[in-house]
């Protein structure tokens, strides 16, 4: 079903990451002017679709999950978001993560609107056919949404570029097409781009860099801590030990694994594949899931799911730098403290935009059947990057706000003024 948008307006002070995004776009209002007569088309969805997906396992009998596809603005463009799978998957979360894509799109001034995608379901519980079967009747069923020109799906949370790969061939079969810029995210050899999978991981390394070098905080032996090593945190960590920091903790959903002369991230990434675990990693000792927030450190980066950071764990952090690899893990009231106590936050829309600035690489290459080479990839990607987070970076300093604030004043600013200018139809 179609869910009316005015429905789904939530009260900005009550808890959730939904109400946590409307919070933060409601901040910013006194910056923005005569636009600020229009920040209510933020803080509702445009559209929210709410689907089930119905599938046969293995043994014969059929499961249902539920599956969503959250349409935030399109003011600037077609809807451009991922789409996780996860036992967590709510609405709110969708809704919550389709508004950060909206600004984290127009804070890099990419010409895409905010969306997101997800179903509520454990993926580790689906044998390979009855994830494709999953994938298959998902992308059918949100087919009337997505699109090269209307909405762009790509890898989240627990998907990948096969997951991409069938989406995009169940596209292709529905419409009797073969464009390929449905997805991005994509295996190479079906029109990805070169450079996309370490894209955002890449991006937290290259915004950490630039922020450091702000804070005048060598980064040359400065102890990093990373939570979540997915494809994001494992990138990032990777890329800061080559740095020659010290990546002294690594945690996943299991376990924590600490060493305080500095983790060879390299041997730990390949037991935990080994292993599908952190624990036992060489040369690590493993601590307490919660110690983790307590270490001493320069570099914080959550890399995992929304909400991490909450204000008792923010109140536990000794680090000068958090950069936000995941969407949204900093509450709102954390984030106030955190800057009570001077911790810079570099939040989740610049910080992890890498990933979303190589999607749009992917779709300019898909539509134009001419592909760039990596090199090329990461050059324009740390342009773009690195260009908005000046940007960003000087209105901060101008206005005496934080950088999530300013964030966000440059991306409302663009999406209202695009609105705006298109006016209301009819």
């Amino acid at each position: 079903m179609i869910v009316p948008a005015g429905l789904s307006y939530v009260d900005p002070h009550a808890d959730g990451p939904w109400q946590a995004f409307v919070a933060t776009v409601a901040g910013v209002a006194p910056h923005l002017g005569p636009l600020a007569r229009l920040i209510d088309t933020l803080c509702r969805p445009k559209r929210v679709l709410i689907v089930d997906v119905p599938i046969e396992l293995d043994d014969g009998s059929v499961a249902h999950f539920e599956g969503y596809r959250v349409h935030h603005n399109l003011s600037r463009g077609p809807g451009k978001g991922g789409v996780r799978y996860d036992a967590g998957v709510r609405l709110d979360e969708v809704m919550a993560l389709a508004g950060w894509m909206t600004i984290k799109n127009a804070a890099m001034n990419l010409p895409f609107g905010g969306a997101k995608g997800g179903i509520r379901v454990d993926p580790a519980r689906l044998s390979r056919k009855e994830l494709e079967r999953l994938t298959r009747r998902y992308t059918s069923e949100i087919g009337l949404l997505i699109g090269p020109d209307r909405d762009i799906p790509a890898p989240d949370v627990n998907t990948d570029a096969q997951v991409m790969a069938w989406m995009m061939d169940t596209c292709a079969m529905n419409t009797g097409t073969s464009a390929t810029g449905m997805v991005t995210g994509k295996p190479v050899a079906l029109g990805g781009s070169l450079g996309r999978d370490q894209a955002t991981g890449r991006g937290v390394n290259v915004i950490g860099r630039e922020t450091a070098r702000r804070l005048g905080m060598p980064l040359h032996g400065a102890r990093v801590a990373v939570q979540g090593v997915g494809n994001v945190g494992a990138v990032a960590a990777r890329l800061f030990a080559e740095d020659g920091a010290r990546v002294i903790a690594l945690q996943d959903r299991a376990s924590t694994v600490f060493n305080p002369a500095g983790i060879d991230v390299a041997a730990a990434l390949a037991h935990k594949e080994r292993t599908g675990a952190l624990a036992g990693s060489p040369g690590c000792a493993s601590i307490d899931s919660e110690e983790f927030w307590a270490l001493e450190t320069e570099v914080l980066v959550p890399a995992a799911l929304e909400g991490a950071i909450d204000a008792r764990r923010a109140a536990r952090l000794r680090t000068r730098l958090v950069l936000e690899g995941a969407n949204g893990p900093t509450t709102p009231a954390a984030d106030a403290l955190l800057a009570e106590r001077g911790i810079t936050v570099v939040p989740d829309v610049i910080a992890n935009a890498g990933g979303v600035i190589v999607s749009y690489f992917e779709w300019v290459q898909d539509f134009n059947s001419f592909f760039w080479t990596e090199d090329e990839v990461t050059r324009r990607m740390d342009s773009i990057l690195t260009g908005a987070f000046d940007h960003v970076w000087r209105l901060a300093a101008s206005l005496r706000v934080s950088l999530r604030t300013a964030a966000f004043v440059v991306a409302c600013r663009r999406v209202l003024a695009a609105r705006e200018q298109r006016g209301l139809y009819p």
